[in-house]
């Protein structure tokens, strides 16, 4: 275990040494306890002796502000760029910048057993390519329209499809809610992997999906508002658009914060 390893190579004690971290490409990621500068330098040290695979050591603090940027300080190393590798595809990211969910690698599988050749996808939160790049290298999808806000994570985005060797993901720099207007009844999935808050953008993702398409509606919501809040909010949007729907499925995703879930609901708007 890598925090008793730590531990006894610093002599500090284990309660002082994080329980979990992020391996991201060469960089680790860990939320320290510790406010000591020199007992954080010593515990990245570790790390480099312990993992020597690992370059870079970072102290990650928040996640803030519209486009999800990370509050994050080097502890050892200087490069916050990397490239990681997962499922077969490549991820270039600074993560100085731009987050990365590891722990959404499951999520990402589900919905590629979903999509069906000849379909066209729309991924209005795309980041790097987080979905849109498995999607349209591990699937027959016809086209990917990617629109991402973020012009750092826009950047990556177009380096990612270069560096996987993709030519049908369409990569749109700007706000998906204004960019929906260009594709109105043109998706047969869309993906709404942003939250908390997904729900305001929900109004655009209908206007997008045609007949039978499948909107994958990502969010947060507290455990005592499961499932009556999310679903009053899809019901609401789609009676305002006088589109009838079905829901598939219902998922937790995973803990966000105490009595909060990151949610997925997945629909079919008729």
């Amino acid at each position: 275990m890598l925090k008793k390893k730590i531990a006894k190579l610093t002599g500090m004690k284990e309660s002082e040494i994080p329980g979990s971290y992020q391996i991201i490409g060469d960089i680790l990621l860990m939320k320290m306890k510790i406010k000591s500068a020199a007992k954080k330098k010593k515990v990245a040290e570790a790390v480099i002796k312990i993992l020597p695979y690992v370059k870079t050591v970072c102290e990650i603090k928040e996640i803030k502000g519209e486009l999800r940027e990370p509050s994050v300080s080097v502890l050892v190393g200087s490069n916050t760029v990397t490239t990681h590798k997962e499922n077969d595809i490549l991820y270039k990211i600074d993560v100085s910048k731009i987050m990365f969910s590891k722990g959404n690698l499951l999520e990402r599988k589900r919905l590629l057993s979903q999509i069906k050749e000849g379909e066209t996808i729309i991924d209005m939160f795309a980041g790097i390519g987080y979905f849109s790049l498995p999607i349209a290298k591990l699937t027959k999808a016809k086209e990917i329209i990617a629109i991402e806000k973020n012009p750092t994570a826009y950047n990556l985005l177009t380096d990612n499809i270069q560096l996987n060797k993709i030519n049908n993901i369409i990569a749109i720099q700007g706000d998906c809610k204004i960019a929906a207007r260009t594709f109105g009844g043109k998706a047969d999935h869309v993906l709404m992997g942003y939250f908390p808050g997904t729900e305001e953008f929900l109004a655009a993702a209908i206007w997008m999906a045609k007949p039978g398409c499948i909107i994958h509606y990502h969010n947060i919501y507290r455990e005592s508002e499961l499932w009556s809040k999310p679903l009053d909010q899809i019901g609401e949007v789609c009676k305002a658009f006088s589109r009838s729907y079905e829901i598939i499925t219902k998922k937790k995703v995973k803990s966000y914060s105490p009595r909060t879930l990151h949610t997925v609901i997945d629909f079919k708007v008729i």
